[in-house]
């Protein structure tokens, strides 16, 4: 018998997935394996982009009345396994005194694995300004990834990939007194910081901005005179000879040296080097 109705959807209609690690999982040449495995033998990712898991008790509670709805990223070595991706749900499970875990094991390299840790992590929206900024970082230092590589990877705007990048200039001391300013969760008032040149400029600007409770508007413009200031040291000083006599105010006279220093016998000697060639009509 023909069968006369298609099942399944339409050939105009494809399946939407997110693309967390849809094609990566997709190009194994084997299936990924998903199996409970023992929290004793799996180790945590010595390459975690997140330094500070947070406050996971509300995660933890979940667990505890749902289980673990999203399996945990393992790859195996020897007789253990070491987390890709999944660590706050990892830590969950033990507090809520699970046994096992869901993991998917992936057959990957410890470069592979570490690519997966950080795309994973920046994909999240609890990680901290800087955690993030060294995350997207260490894309481009270890793995080339352009600015749209990492902007089309996770899902955010070029633009903003660029800024928040360059937050990885703020040196730890100073991230660690915006931590205690309450500036760590500011992006606007972070970039103006790390758009400063030298460490002690950052701090001069970290400074103003705590005591005199800057907005952004006001920081940028306190950014633009240290960048006014800044161009005044590199551009060369010009000695300049004026002269506006007293009874005579029909003129001015103006001489612009291209030197800082001039002493009384070198005006003088231009001034009758001038003299001459009007004289002889060559000026």
């Amino acid at each position: 018998m023909q069968k006369t109705k298609r099942s399944g959807l339409p050939e105009t209609i494809t399946m939407r997935h997110d693309p967390h690690f849809v094609e990566f999982i997709s190009a194994q040449k084997s299936g990924p394996i998903v199996r409970l495995i023992a929290v004793e033998k799996i180790d945590p990712n010595p390459r975690q982009a997140r330094c500070d898991l947070g406050n996971i008790q509300e995660l933890t509670d979940s667990i505890k009345s749902k289980g673990v709805l999203e399996p945990i990223l393992l790859r195996q070595i020897g007789d253990r396994f070491e987390i890709i991706a999944g660590e706050r749900r990892y830590v969950a499970s033990k507090n809520a005194g699970f046994k096992e875990v869901p993991a998917i094991l992936m057959d990957v390299t410890e470069s592979e694995a570490m690519e997966i840790s950080l795309i994973e992590n920046l994909q999240r929206k609890d990680l901290d300004l800087f955690e993030e900024a060294d995350g997207l970082k260490a894309l481009i230092e270890i793995y080339n990834y352009s600015h749209a590589d990492i902007s089309s990877k996770i899902g955010k705007a070029r633009s903003t990939i660029t800024e928040i990048i360059n937050l990885s200039r703020i040196p730890g001391a100073l991230r660690q007194a915006c931590h205690s300013a309450g500036l760590d969760k500011n992006r606007s008032l972070l970039i103006e910081i790390s758009k400063m040149k030298t460490e002690e400029e950052m701090k001069v600007l970290l400074e103003s901005i705590r005591n005199q409770n800057l907005k952004r508007a006001d920081t940028r413009d306190l950014t633009k005179m240290f960048k006014d200031k800044e161009t005044l040291k590199t551009k060369p000083k010009h000695y300049v000879f004026s002269y506006r006599p007293k009874e005579d105010r029909s003129f001015n006279l103006k001489i612009e040296f291209r030197k800082e220093t001039v002493n009384r016998s070198e005006i003088i000697k231009v001034l009758e080097d001038l003299i001459s060639k009007l004289k002889a009509g060559r000026s």
